[in-house]
C-alpha cells in the first residue's frame, strides 16, 4: 500500500502534468492490476484513447446496469472498433426481473441508492477486489461534490489506488482532444446530456445547470455510490 506522504508528493507532481504521463506512471507501477472504469461519457473516451496509447491492449471495463440508453451501446460497438483496448463487461448476477420481485418495480424510483449498490456498487467491488489502481474520469468541474477531487487518492472503501488523470481538465479540454483525435461519443451529448447513467435516471440539463444535474433530478441523490468515500 501506498503511503499518504508518497500520496502527497505524487499529486504535487502529477498536478496540471498531462492524463497520459499520469496513467503511464500508473500502468509503469501497477502493470496488469491498473484498470480502467468507464460509463461511456466524454472523459472516458478521452481517456480510453489515452489509455490506449500508453499501453496498447489494457483493461477498461464499464458496469452495464442493464438499463443504459440504446445510445451507449451503440457506442461500445465503436470503440471496440477504434481503440486497442481489452474492454469487459461488468454486471451483477442479479437480472431486474429477480430485483422487482425482491424489491418492487422499479426500484430506481422507490430506493435508488439501492439499486445503485446492487447493479454497480458490488459488481464494481467484486471487479477491483484483486486490482491495485483504478483510472476514472472524473473531474473537478464536473459538480460541486468533485471540486476538490485529486488526482490520487486511496480508496478506502475499495483498497485500490484511485486515478483520476482528468481532474484538473474542463469541458472544453475534453471535446477539444476529442474533436481533433475524431473520437466516437455517444450521440446524446449532442441532445443536452453532458453525463449519461442509466436512462430511466437520467435527463437532459437544462441552461445554467451543472454537467451532472440531470443525474437524478428529482431527488436529492448526486452519486451512484461508487465514488463515495
Amino acid at each position: 500500500m501506498i503511503s499518504g506522504s508518497e500520496i502527497e508528493k505524487l499529486n504535487n507532481s502529477f498536478e496540471g502534468t498531462s492524463p497520459a504521463r499520469i496513467m503511464k506512471w500508473a500502468t509503469d507501477t501497477y502493470g496488469e492490476d491498473a484498470v480502467l472504469s468507464t460509463g461511456f461519457g466524454a472523459s472516458g473516451i478521452v481517456l480510453m484513447h489515452q489509455l490506449s496509447l500508453v499501453k496498447p491492449g489494457a483493461t477498461a471495463f464499464y458496469l452495464d446496469t442493464d438499463l443504459l440508453f440504446g445510445e451507449t451501446y451503440d457506442l461500445i460497438d465503436r470503440i471496440r472498433e477504434r481503440m486497442d483496448i481489452r474492454l469487459l463487461r461488468v454486471r451483477t448476477n442479479v437480472s431486474l426481473e429477480e430485483q422487482a420481485r425482491e424489491h418492487g418495480e422499479k426500484l430506481w424510483e422507490s430506493r435508488p441508492d439501492l439499486c445503485c449498490h446492487i447493479r454497480k456498487v458490488l459488481p464494481l467491488q467484486n471487479f477491483l477486489k484483486d486490482k491495485k489502481a483504478w483510472f476514472t474520469g472524473i473531474r473537478r468541474d464536473q459538480s460541486p461534490t468533485r471540486k476538490n477531487t485529486p488526482v490520487l487518492q486511496w480508496d478506502e472503501n475499495l483498497e485500490v489506488i484511485k486515478v483520476s488523470p482528468l481532474a484538473t481538465w474542463t469541458e472544453d479540454e475534453v471535446w477539444s482532444y476529442i474533436r481533433i483525435n475524431e473520437l466516437p461519443y455517444n450521440e446524446l451529448h449532442d441532445k443536452g446530456y453532458p453525463s449519461i447513467g442509466c436512462w430511466p435516471c437520467t435527463r437532459a440539463v437544462k441552461e445554467g445547470e451543472d454537467l451532472r444535474a440531470g443525474r437524478w433530478s428529482d431527488i436529492s441523490k448526486t452519486e451512484c455510490g461508487i465514488h463515495s468515500r
